[in-house]
């Protein structure tokens, strides 16, 4: 603490142009010491957060998407970024609200000066294995993140205490089963291979030296726009199907945390967020169809945000998106991960 008598003593003593200049330094000086906390109370010295797997988590990699396109992006950041929603997304939630730390840097727009708090390597529309969209597939993503690593961008400090987030698989079905045309059986034996590859790819991000990992379960997929559309309610049987996996999901990070020393995967629980705020928005939302989108193309040969040879509009927009869970046929809005993030955080032990 200040010595309050100090200073009325040396106020009654020194001339009043050294008094003056005293306080104009003391100022000078709190601006900086204030200046400095601020930095890093949001963060600048904090831990960082690394990012894999697709567009639920995606911030701006997939340069040539939909997501670069109005209007995406219309209620943050007010024109689009990349993200595949109308706003925010789940990693935005996590790296403000969880860790105190900006967004890591899209690592397609990277600079060695957005490095600071992390980089995140997701790709929309990619999955474990290779999907028709031809991004980066996990293993890619968690082979360029080593490759940085070995090029000393980070030290092992900053490693051990940082955070990784992955979010995956989704498309690796969407590819399989809806795409492809197999069967559901054919889908079961798929879904093991897709669990025994993203145990890999965990406990590869665990030696690279990232002791705490969140993975999110497979949302209801059955749920989705692009699903809710054909059948205007949730489907059962995909949602089971993707319970199935969500099960095995679970088993495989119960083992990995056994054969390591500590924890170090936790599990988000997309589906039971996604169908909670779901029902709890048809009970009480004046939305009319909350399994609607916001965003809502013409026809099948259309999707969110695309125009004609005129620039006209080739989709509907709701009013009020803060409104609506769904942004797209896939997507949630910032309304909805808003929602979802309130009820997974729990999990995340940061």
């Amino acid at each position: 603490m200040y010595n309050t008598y100090f200073f009325s003593s040396m106020a009654k003593q020194t001339p009043p142009i050294i008094t003056l200049l005293s306080l104009l330094i003391l100022f000078f000086m709190i601006s900086i010491t204030t200046e400095g906390t601020e930095k890093s109370s949001y963060g600048y010295d904090s831990r960082k957060l690394f990012v894999f797997g697709d567009s639920y988590v995606d911030t701006g990699n997939f340069l040539n998407s939909p997501s670069y396109k109005p209007p995406y992006g219309i209620t943050f950041p007010h024109h689009p970024s990349g993200r595949f929603s109308d706003g925010r997304v789940l990693t935005d939630y996590i790296a403000a609200s969880s860790l105190n730390i900006k967004s890591p840097a899209p690592y397609s727009l990277r600079n060695s000066s957005d490095l600071q708090f992390g980089i995140n390597f997701a790709y929309g529309g990619t999955g474990v294995f290779d999907t028709s969209l031809k991004g980066p597939n996990m293993t890619t993503q968690i082979d360029t993140f080593e490759e940085l690593i070995k090029q000393n961008i980070y030290n092992k400090s900053e490693i051990d205490s940082s955070f990784a987030l992955v979010s995956v698989a989704g498309n690796d079905y969407f590819q399989y089963f809806f795409k492809d045309g197999k069967s559901l059986k054919d889908v079961l034996v798929f879904g093991a291979s897709i669990i025994k590859q993203l145990s890999i790819n965990l406990k590869r991000i665990h030696s690279i030296g990232i002791n705490k990992i969140a993975i999110g379960l497979q949302e209801p997929t059955g749920c989705l726009p692009v699903i809710t559309k054909t059948y205007d309610k949730c489907n059962d049987t995909i949602n089971l199907l993707f319970m199935k996996h969500n099960e095995m999901l679970l088993q495989a990070v119960e083992d990995l945390n056994k054969e390591s020393e500590s924890v170090f995967v936790a599990t988000l629980d997309l589906y039971k967020s996604f169908l909670s705020v779901i029902e709890t928005m048809q009970k009480n939302s004046t939305v009319e169809n909350v399994l609607r989108p916001c965003c809502v193309p013409e026809s099948s040969s259309y999707e969110c945000g695309s125009v004609d040879e005129r620039g006209q509009k080739k989709y509907s927009l709701c009013d009020k998106p803060e409104l609506s869970f769904f942004w797209d046929a896939f997507h949630p809005t910032q309304n909805g991960w808003d929602a979802v993030y309130k009820m997974v955080r729990t999990s995340l032990s940061l």
